[in-house]
Order: structure tokens, then sequence, then C-alpha cells
């Protein structure tokens, strides 16, 4: 427990301090989301890729791996869709409700590998995260439309210009082809990715809006428990049931025991979801992670 802690805390005393910040005149409103698309456009992409194209992709054991994820996914979805028409909750609901459920904080989520298990940890995380981010895209997109017409080009296509797949799709081609990293372009991508993931989760904290904590908190909290509690035990199960080994079980459970990503609050706004529901599901499970996370991680790792 105490290693734990002592990973833990320092990323979120950097959520705090990025939440702390945004409440000063430090930085102008303007700073923030030139801060998020510089990190999401380019910084973060260039750990991808960098990872990605080391990664151990003929690891027999991968296509197991994809599966686990598909049917944690799969399970997950079904049964709050199933909860939808039980409690005829609708749509724009519906679909903050399956984000907080399904989707994944990829900066908190990296950064707690990078610091357990370092680029070891981060080449199989960032296998999981080339299967994970177009998945809960395109879970995210059918449940904020359902019940509506929508064309295969709609799905696709906030998909196809993601520029986390875009870079995870680069990455994979570069470890494939002869190619590589050449001319020192691996030292370049380090040294942009360096910054990634410390001004992503400033970016996090600076992101959170705890007035949305004051609406429908009993919601919330069974949302968040959902995902930061029984989340974890559906991966550890499924990952038995496929046989994983025990680095990549403890990898999956990470995915599943972190907060849901802030973006989803952007993708459920453009899509004519609940937001604020969203924003409220995505706040309440950052805060509290710092209590819950420090348990999961603890018992995964004995």
């Amino acid at each position: 427990m105490e290693k734990i802690l002592l990973v833990l805390w320092p990323l979120f005393a950097l959520i705090a301090i990025g939440f702390i910040l945004r409440r000063t005149s430090l930085f102008s409103n303007d700073f923030w989301p030139s801060a998020e698309k510089l990190n999401y456009f380019i910084l973060f992409p260039a750990l991808l890729i960098n990872s990605l194209a080391s990664a151990p992709l003929d690891n027999p054991k991968l296509t197991f791996l994809a599966s686990a994820i598909f049917c944690i996914l799969g399970a997950s979805s079904f049964l709050v869709l199933l909860c939808k028409y039980l409690f005829k909750i609708t749509v724009p609901r519906f679909g903050a409700y399956i984000q907080g459920i399904t989707r994944f904080n990829t900066y908190l989520g990296l950064a707690i590998i990078a610091d357990l298990f370092g680029q070891e940890g981060v080449a199989i995380a960032a296998v999981i995260m080339a299967i994970l981010v177009p998945s809960c895209n395109v879970i995210a997109v059918l449940s904020l439309t359902s019940g509506e017409k929508i064309s295969i080009k709609q799905i696709l296509f906030p998909i196809i210009k993601n520029p986390l797949i875009i870079s995870c799709l680069v990455g994979i081609l570069l470890n494939l082809s002869p190619i590589g990293l050449p001319f020192g372009s691996g030292q370049l991508l380090k040294l942009l990715a360096a910054s990634s993931l410390p001004l992503g989760l400033i970016c996090i904290g600076g992101a959170l809006q705890t007035a949305t904590l004051r609406r429908e908190f009993q919601p919330l909290i069974i949302s968040t428990l959902i995902r930061l509690l029984a989340m974890p035990v559906l991966a550890v199960s499924i990952a038995y049931l496929f046989s994983l080994p025990e680095f990549e079980t403890l990898l999956l459970v990470i995915f599943f025991a972190i907060p849901t990503a802030p973006t989803a609050y952007i993708l459920t706004r453009q899509l004519n979801g609940d937001s604020q529901l969203m924003a409220g599901i995505i706040t309440l499970q950052t805060v509290m992670a710092v209590f819950t996370l420090p348990l999961v991680l603890s018992l995964a790792i004995q």
C-alpha cells in the first residue's frame, strides 16, 4: 500500500494544482483550451507513437487480451442498456451513464503505469489503448444517438479524425515496418512525450466542475461505484476466464479502475447528451478515485 500511495499522490497532486490554478488569475481562460489542444493533438500522440513503435506486437497473448477487452466492454454496455429499459432512462442520460462506465482517463492511466512499470508497462498499455480508444468511441457515439437515424459516416467520422486513434495506427505501422523511428525521431518523440502526462493531469484538474456535484448526487454515486469498484472486479474475472498473464491482467485492472475520460463531456455536449450529468460523473469519479485507486491497486498487486 505504501508504494501505491507514493506513486499515486504526486499524480493527484498535479490534478489538484490544475484545479487551483484554474480558479486563480495566473492564467487567462484562453490558456486552458490551448493547453488541452496542445496535449491532445501533439504531445500525447507523440507518446503513443513512440510507445507503440517499440511495443511487443508479436506477443501471442495479444489476441486473448483483445478478446478480454471486448468482453469487458460488451458485458458492461449490455448491463447499462438493460438498466436503460428497466428504469426508462432517456437517451441523453443513457449516453452519459455508459461513457461514465466504459471510457477511461488516458493521462491518469498511463501516468500510473509509467510510474509503476516503466517503459515495458507503457508499451503494453499503448496496445490496450489502441483497442480501447476506438471501441469506447463507437460505444459512446451509438449510445448518445440511440433511437435516431445515424449513418455509418456519422459513426466513423469522430473515430477517424481522433488524433489518439490516428497516432495508434501510425505507431503500429511503424512497428510492423522496417522503418521504425529513424534519424533520432524516437528521441524527439520522447522529449514531446515527457511533457504530455504532467500537462494532461494539470488540465484534468482545471476541467473539474464541482458545482455539478450538487445535482443528482445519488445517480452520480451509483455510476462512480460501478466504474471505480465493480469494473475492476469484472476486468479481473474476464481476464481469469481468458487465462491472461498476471502483468496484462494488472494493466487491465488499472484501465478499468481509473475515472472516466474528461473528453466525454465534449462529445456529450456535441451530440446533445446530458452534459451536466456527464460533468458531474467526471468530477465525482476523479475525486473518489483518490480513495478507491490505492485500495484497488494494493489488492491487485498483492
